[in-house]
């Protein structure tokens, strides 16, 4: 099934990088999407999306996006999630607001907000 809503458009999304396969999830983003992962900056386009994702997907023999709150207005979807990263250093959970913006069926924006303070801590930096 084809996902119509924009919950639908983030939830295939999600499910797509949890099942660690970049190049589905990236068929849901625009050309242009911008990724902003608010601690460390900006990155366009699925090239940008995917130099960001790509390593922690790849380096991770697990991944589970746990979303515990959604919302969506109109072409916005608000998320509460817990990103699981199974890593070869260990778990790596990580508590992230996203915001996901659809444009024409696609994401257009995608905005986390987390403490890079606690990433750092977990990683043992």
């Amino acid at each position: 099934m084809t996902p119509q809503t924009p919950a639908e458009i983030v939830d295939a999304f999600i499910a797509a990088v949890e099942a660690k396969d970049l190049g589905l999830a990236l068929t849901y983003v625009t050309d242009d999407i911008e990724y902003d992962n608010v601690p460390m900056g900006k990155v366009f386009g699925p090239d940008g999306v995917r130099s960001i994702l790509g390593p922690m997907v790849e380096h991770a023999t697990e991944v589970k996006w746990t979303t515990h709150r959604s919302a969506a207005e109109g072409d916005l979807v608000f998320t509460e999630r817990t990103d699981h990263f199974a890593l070869p250093t260990g778990p790596l959970d990580i508590a992230v607001a996203g915001l996901f913006e659809i444009r024409d069926g696609k994401i257009a924006l995608w905005r986390d907000y987390f403490d890079m303070a606690e990433v750092a801590k977990a990683m043992g930096g």
